[in-house]
């Protein structure tokens, strides 16, 4: 059985993206990784050679940044790295330049594409997600974040990146996946607070025109006011060991009170009702189709 990662990046060093640990949380993993270095204004590719393993390979490709209709950009490299995957792979395990796999599900990750390799119904795995806000002490809880995605599909090049980059699709269909009972760590919304503000200009940049970016700043603050959420939970868990350097490194202050009441609309208290006592959200974007546990 082989298996290839795959992800991109565009300057990592300028928006602080942890890149460099979230291609050392899949490496153990995988028999080789492909990452798609697109043209920067800063050291993201020397970033990614300083990883230095002999099972990374390196594409360097050039952003369409006219390409703004919705983020199609993020699909157009995500599809880049993932058609240079070679035809031998069985699987592929995808990661993005925000996102970290935990040691301690790789047991479970490997089984679970050694056991469903010759089913052909099953075309791939969903995994859980913790999304970090503010520090690496607390995670969103509210419905505004995706709770699932795809991240482990098989090499089948008729999958395609779908929208955004956030998740894939087979001929325009949504995959029929397994649910596995594995997590992946979200950071994207932990950083200092200058750099989450210049990654939110950029990021909106891949959405919106010039034109339409100065409409839509009519402030432009130096760092990015974290205050503006709803309900976060204290993690009480451990962090993938390739992340605990910039853990320790953390340089900046949030704190939250998980406790504070929130009012909430009776559409939220119904919802929030039901999926405590059922487990399942009502009206749930998936961009999957589950056919049973991994």
């Amino acid at each position: 059985m082989k298996v290839v990662g795959f992800t991109f990046i565009r300057n990592a060093v300028t928006f602080d993206y942890p890149i460099v640990e979230a291609v050392r949380s899949i490496l153990p993993l995988c028999n080789e990784v492909v990452v798609a270095v697109g043209k920067s204004d800063d050291k993201t590719l020397e970033l990614i050679q300083s990883i230095d393993n002999q099972k990374l390979r390196i594409i360097e490709t050039v952003w369409n940044d006219a390409d703004r209709d919705n983020g199609a950009v993020l699909a157009v490299e995500t599809n880049k790295a993932f058609d240079a995957v070679t035809a031998d792979a069985d699987w592929c395990i995808y990661i993005q330049g925000d996102e970290c796999f935990h040691e301690k599900f790789y047991a479970t990750i490997r089984a679970a594409m050694a056991h469903w390799l010759d089913d052909a119904d099953t075309e791939g795995f969903v995994f859980r997600y913790r999304h970090f806000y503010g520090s690496f002490d607390y995670v969103a809880t509210s419905r505004q974040w995706y709770r699932q995605e795809v991240r482990v599909f098989r090499n089948d090049k008729t999958i395609r990146s779908w929208r955004d980059a956030q998740g894939f699709r087979k001929d325009g269909r949504k995959l029929k996946v397994r649910e596995i009972d594995a997590e992946v760590h979200h950071y994207g919304w932990v950083r200092h607070p200058r750099a989450m503000q210049l990654k939110q200009l950029n990021f909106n940049r891949l959405w919106h025109s010039e034109e339409e970016m100065k409409s839509l700043l009519t402030v432009e603050a130096d760092e990015f006011d974290y205050s503006v959420i709803d309900d976060l939970a204290h993690f009480e868990g451990t962090h993938p060991s390739v992340f605990q350097p910039r853990i320790d490194a953390m340089n900046w202050q949030f704190s939250f009170d998980p406790t504070r009441e929130r009012r909430l609309r009776l559409k939220e208290k119904l919802s929030r009702w039901f999926e405590n006592r059922t487990g399942r959200r009502v009206f749930e974007y998936r961009n999957f189709v589950k056919i049973g546990k991994a």
